[in-house]
C-alpha cells in the first residue's frame, strides 16, 4: 500500500481497474474512458486524494494493481524512466516511502503504441486481457508445483490450480461428465446459463455467441473502430491474432498439409479441402424450398435465398439503383458509370 501510494504521489503513474469494449475502467469510480491517456487525466483531476481507497477491501491474497506507466516520470526531479523497478529504486534515493524487500504486486503497463506490448519482454498482444494474463509469467509470488507457472497473487494461483485437479465432475443441468471442474463450469455457463450467448457488448449488454459477432455489432451499431493487427510481411490487416497466425502459416510459410487425392489440390485447413471435394463429387445437399434448386454449399443457398427475398443490399452510390448480387452492381458500374469510376 505504501508503494502504490508513493508511486501515485511522486510520479505520473496512475492505476487502472480493467479494460472492456467501452474503454478503460477507473479504480475509484464507475467511469470508463476510451483511451488510457483520458483515464490518466480523469484520475489525476478527480481522484488525487483517493489513492488510499485503492484495493482497500481486498486481502493480500487478492491484492494487485494494474499501473499505467506510460511516459513514466519522477515528480520530484523530472527524471524519466521506462522501468518501474528502476523508478522505485530512484524514489528510495529521494527518501520516499518505498519497500523493496517485499513481493511486488504492481503490474506495469505502457500504452505508447497502438499495440498492447509487454513492458518486460516486449511481446505483442491484440487484446489487453491476453496481455494481463501473460504478465503473470513475470511474477512468481506464487508458483505452481505441477507446471512451474508463476502468479502475482494467491487468487490467480488458486484459479489456475483447478486446471490440474482431475476427477469426475458432472454438469448439474444435463449430467454430462468432465475431467476438471473448470471444464464443467465453462460448459454450464456457455451451454445452459447463457445458452451459448457468452460475449456481452459493453455498450448495450446485448449478447453474442462469438467474439467476431460481438465486434461486428460494436463497429456497426456503436461506431467503434475495431483494433486491427497488420501482417509485417505483406501489410494485410486482421482483427484477431489467430487470423493473422493462419494467414502467415498458409500464405507466407505455405503450410498446406491437406491434399486432394484426385487432382493434387492442397489446402491449409480440412474445411477448405472438403469444399474443394464438392467439385469432384457433385453432391448438392442444400435445396431451396421455393424453387427447388440445389446447391453444394449452405453459404451459396443463403445467397440464393436473397433473390426470393428481394434483398437489394448492393446500392450504387451514383444513381441509387440497388442490386441483389455484388457482381450485378459491378456490371452496372462498368456499363453506366465507367467514366466516373475509371478503376472499375
Amino acid at each position: 500500500m505504501d508503494n502504490i501510494t508513493t508511486l501515485f504521489n511522486h510520479t505520473n503513474a496512475t492505476p487502472l481497474r480493467c479494460q472492456k469494449d467501452i474503454g478503460y475502467g477507473c479504480c475509484f469510480c464507475d467511469k470508463f474512458c476510451e483511451k488510457p491517456a483520458e483515464l490518466k487525466q480523469h484520475t489525476r483531476q478527480t481522484h488525487q486524494s483517493d489513492i488510499h481507497k485503492i484495493m482497500r477491501k481486498k486481502s493480500l491474497n487478492h491484492y494487485h494493481v494494474k499501473l499505467d506507466i506510460t511516459g513514466l516520470q519522477c515528480n520530484v526531479c523530472n527524471t524519466k524512466m521506462d522501468d518501474l523497478d528502476a523508478m522505485m529504486h530512484h524514489l528510495q534515493q529521494h527518501k520516499k516511502d518505498i519497500h523493496l524487500d517485499i513481493n511486488n504486486h504492481i503490474m506495469p503497463f505502457s500504452f505508447e503504441g497502438d499495440e498492447f506490448r509487454c513492458v518486460m519482454c516486449k511481446e505483442e498482444f491484440n487484446k489487453f486481457k491476453k496481455l494481463t494474463e501473460h504478465m503473470n509469467k513475470h511474477y512468481r509470488n506464487r508458483v505452481c508445483d505441477v507446471c512451474g507457472a508463476g502468479f502475482i497473487n494467491d487468487k490467480s494461483f488458486q484459479i489456475h490450480s483447478q486446471v490440474h485437479k482431475k476427477g469426475v465432475f458432472a454438469c448439474k443441468f444435463c449430467g454430462k461428465v468432465f475431467d476438471t471442474s473448470v471444464k464443467k463450469r465453462s460448459h454450464e455457463l456457455s451451454v445452459h446459463v447463457h445458452c451459448q450467448m457468452v460475449r456481452k457488448c459493453g455498450y448495450c449488454d446485448k449478447k453474442f455467441k462469438c467474439r467476431r459477432s460481438k465486434e461486428k455489432h460494436i463497429a456497426s451499431e456503436h461506431g467503434v473502430r475495431l483494433k486491427e493487427i497488420k501482417c509485417k510481411l505483406c501489410g494485410k490487416v486482421y482483427l484477431t491474432a489467430n487470423a493473422l497466425r493462419v494467414h502467415t502459416r498458409r500464405d507466407h510459410l505455405k503450410e498446406r498439409p491437406y491434399e486432394c487425392q484426385l487432382c493434387g489440390f492442397t489446402s491449409y485447413g480440412s474445411s477448405c479441402l472438403r469444399n474443394h471435394m464438392l467439385k469432384h463429387t457433385g453432391v448438392r445437399d442444400f435445396q431451396c424450398d421455393i424453387c427447388l434448386k440445389s446447391y453444394a454449399k449452405k453459404k451459396t443457398l443463403r445467397e440464393h435465398l436473397r433473390i426470393h427475398a428481394d434483398d437489394r443490399r448492393f446500392k450504387c452510390e451514383y444513381c441509387g439503383l440497388a442490386f441483389i448480387q455484388k457482381c450485378s452492381l459491378k456490371g452496372h458500374m462498368q456499363s453506366k458509370h465507367r467514366d466516373l469510376v475509371p478503376s472499375v
